[in-house]
């Protein structure tokens, strides 16, 4: 059973597999980071400074707290901003992997254009195929492929 078992997890796809999802948390840690540190700076300034990671609605009377994690102890929030923010966070993943899955396509119809190089028939080859034509003609059949 511990045999199979170390077949089983050292087989190439599982492995392959656990580094796609430790490169995916990686990537994810830098598309956070330039959702947060890049891009919301940005929209911030253009529309005035808003801080969207703090915008929410108090759903009942006891939230006044203009701090999103203050007022989520007084009461329940709806915290739309953090939302946006998600929402940003996965726009700029799918377009990036959008355009690596672009770029790999691309290179992929690029080597399925190369011309396919014909290997030369050896020499010994071509006089055996032109015997048996010859042998075919003489005997009034149709040389074969």
């Amino acid at each position: 059973m511990i045999k199979e078992f170390k077949e089983f997890a050292l087989k190439g796809n599982m492995v392959d597999l656990a580094i796609g999802i430790i490169i995916g948390a990686a990537f994810s840690g830098l598309v956070n980071s330039v959702v947060q540190d890049l891009f919301m700076p940005i929209v911030a300034t253009i529309t005035g400074g808003v801080d969207f990671s703090n915008k929410f609605v108090g759903l009942s009377a006891a939230v006044n707290s203009t701090n999103l994690a203050t007022a989520r102890e007084q009461g329940p929030v709806l915290a739309y901003g953090n939302f946006i923010t998600l929402l940003i966070n996965f726009t700029i993943v799918a377009f990036i992997l959008f355009m690596v899955v672009k770029g790999m396509n691309r290179l992929k119809r690029k080597e399925e254009a190369k011309p396919v190089e014909i290997a030369e028939v050896p020499r010994n080859e071509k006089l055996l195929e032109e015997i048996r034509d010859l042998l075919a003609r003489s005997n009034g059949t149709a040389p074969r492929a």
